[in-house]
C-alpha cells in the first residue's frame, strides 16, 4: 500500500455517507496517475479591494458547498481488487475548509506555494481549501485550492461565485448571459488538420533545472491587455481571443526551442473544452473534455517566416485563420472526455488496481507523443464575483497542474477588460528564472498576434 492509499484505508471522515458514485473516466485516470512528487492541484486566486468579514465569509462558503453537493465528496475506502473507485457524497464537511492565512507581503507567496505543493486530501470532504490572505492594509485575496482528481477550475469558480452571492445577499442565480459568437463570413473549411501519424510533437527545451528539494511546480502570474476589438460595432472577427492565445503559445514554444538550438518540430496544444452551463445547474466535478489542436501552418514555407527574428505578419495571420478553423471544428465534434483510449482503460472489466497499473504503463509508453503544452482559457469570468462590503473581484487567476512529460500549462481568464495569465511549469523542466524568461516570450508572442486584425 502506498502513502497515497493510506488515507482512504485509514478511516472515514465524520460526515455521514449519503450516496456513493463510481469515479467517472477523468477522475479515475487522474487517481491512477497521482504522485507525491507532482501534486495534482488547481489553484484559483480572486483579488478583492477590501476585506470580507471572516464569520460571514465562512458561513457563505459552507452554504455554497451545500448548494453544490458535488463538492462535498471523499474517496471511499477501497481495495485493489474492486471494480472501481467510488466517491462518497457526505452532505456536510469532514473538516473546516476555510482558513485565514495571515497578513503581510509574504503571506500570499506562502499561500501560493501551498497551493502548488499541498493537495487537499481525497479522503476528507470536501477536497478543497479556501485561504483568505491580507497582503496589505486594505486588500484581500481568496485562494482556493482544489484536488484536480475531484474538481476542475470552472467548478471551483462556480462555488466561489455562489459564495460571493450569498455573502453579499444577492441571488445565487445571477450570471452574465453567454455570448453567441457569429460564424465569420467567407469560405468555411471543416477539416481539422492533416494527420501527422506517429510524428512526435515538439517538447519544450529544458532550461536550468531547479535545485533538489524545491516545490514540484513554479508559477508566474501576468496581467495583459485584451486584444483590440473590431472597429465597427457589428464587425465579425475571423478568430477569437482563444485562437490568439493558441497561436501565441505555439510561437513561444518554437521560438524558445530555436533559441536553444532545437530543430523545428510541430507543436500540438491540449485544450480543455467546457460545454457546461455556468449557472446553478452546473455539474460540479471534472466536466471538461480535452482536444488536441495541431499548430502547424498549412503552408510549410510559413515555418521559416514564423521563426524569423521578426515573424512575418502575413504568416501569423494565416496561422490565425488556420487555427480558428481547426478550433471550431474540434469544439463541434462530440468526443469522450479523454478520448476513446481512456474510456477503454477505465472500463470496469478488470480490478481497479490492475487498471491503474495498466494506465500508468500506457502513460509512460505514450509520453513521447504527449502534446507540447496545455492551454486552458475560460474567457471572461461569467460571474460578477461581488463580495459586497469587500468589493468586486479586480482580477481572477487560476492555474492547472504542469506534470511531466509535458511540464507546462498556461491558464487564462479575463476580468475588468484585462487578461489574467498564469504560466505554470514543472521544476524538472525549468527553474524560476527560465520560467520568467518563458513568460516574457509568451507576452511578446501574444503581442505579435495583436497586429493581425482584431478579435471579439
Amino acid at each position: 500500500m502506498t502513502a497515497l492509499d493510506a488515507g482512504p484505508l485509514g478511516g472515514r471522515g465524520s460526515a455521514p455517507v449519503r450516496a456513493r458514485l463510481a469515479f467517472p473516466t477523468v477522475d479515475e485516470v487522474s487517481r491512477h496517475c497521482l504522485g507525491e512528487r507532482e501534486p495534482e492541484t488547481v489553484h484559483i486566486e480572486v483579488q478583492l479591494p477590501g476585506r470580507p468579514d471572516s464569520r460571514r465569509l465562512r458561513e457563505a462558503f459552507h452554504r455554497a458547498l451545500l448548494l453544490h453537493p458535488g463538492a462535498l465528496v471523499r474517496q471511499a475506502p477501497h481495495r485493489w481488487y474492486r471494480r472501481f473507485y467510488e466517491w462518497e457524497l457526505t452532505g456536510t464537511p469532514d473538516v473546516e475548509p476555510v482558513t485565514f492565512a495571515g497578513t503581510g507581503p509574504d503571506a500570499l507567496a506562502r499561500a501560493r506555494a501551498r497551493a502548488l505543493a499541498l493537495c487537499p486530501p481525497l479522503y476528507r470532504s470536501p477536497p478543497v481549501r479556501l485561504e483568505v490572505i491580507a497582503p496589505d492594509a486594505t486588500r484581500s485575496v481568496l485562494l482556493l485550492t482544489l484536488h484536480h482528481t475531484a474538481l476542475d477550475a470552472p467548478a471551483g469558480l462556480r462555488i466561489l461565485a455562489t459564495t460571493a452571492a450569498l455573502y453579499s445577499g444577492r441571488s445565487t442565480a445571477t450570471r452574465q448571459p453567454a455570448r453567441v459568437r457569429p460564424t465569420p463570413p467567407g469560405p468555411h473549411r471543416h477539416g481539422v488538420a492533416p494527420r501527422s501519424g506517429w510524428a512526435r510533437p515538439a517538447r519544450l527545451a529544458p532550461g536550468p533545472a531547479a535545485r533538489a528539494g524545491t516545490a514540484a511546480n513554479g508559477m508566474l502570474l501576468l496581467e495583459l491587455p485584451l486584444p483590440p476589438r473590431p472597429a465597427a460595432p457589428d464587425a465579425v472577427a475571423p478568430w477569437t481571443v482563444n485562437d490568439r492565445l493558441l497561436v501565441a503559445a505555439a510561437l513561444m514554444a518554437v521560438r524558445w526551442n530555436a533559441a536553444r538550438g532545437r530543430a523545428y518540430r510541430p507543436v500540438r496544444i491540449t485544450m480543455p473544452v467546457d460545454d457546461r452551463s455556468p449557472d446553478m445547474t452546473m455539474p460540479i466535478g471534472n466536466g471538461t473534455r480535452l482536444v488536441e489542436v495541431p499548430m502547424t501552418p498549412e503552408d510549410r514555407s510559413d515555418v521559416r517566416l514564423l521563426m524569423a527574428r521578426r515573424p512575418d505578419p502575413a504568416a501569423v495571420t494565416r496561422l490565425l485563420h488556420t487555427t480558428a478553423r481547426r478550433t471550431r471544428a474540434l469544439k463541434s465534434q462530440p468526443r469522450a472526455p479523454l478520448g476513446a483510449g481512456a474510456a477503454l482503460l477505465t472500463a470496469p472489466l478488470l480490478p481497479v488496481g490492475v487498471r491503474g497499473a495498466l494506465t500508468r504503463r500506457v502513460r509512460r509508453a505514450v509520453a513521447p507523443w504527449t502534446s507540447t503544452l496545455l492551454l486552458s482559457n475560460i474567457g471572461r469570468v461569467p460571474y460578477p464575483m461581488d463580495f459586497g462590503d469587500a468589493g468586486r473581484a479586480g482580477a481572477v487567476w487560476f492555474s492547472a497542474p504542469a506534470r511531466m512529460p509535458r511540464g507546462l500549462s498556461l491558464a487564462v481568464a479575463s476580468t475588468g477588460g484585462r487578461l489574467q495569465v498564469t504560466l505554470r511549469w514543472s521544476r524538472d523542466l525549468l527553474d524560476d528564472a527560465a520560467g520568467a524568461a518563458l513568460a516574457r516570450l509568451f507576452e511578446e508572442c501574444l503581442f505579435l498576434t495583436y497586429g493581425s486584425g482584431s478579435a471579439p
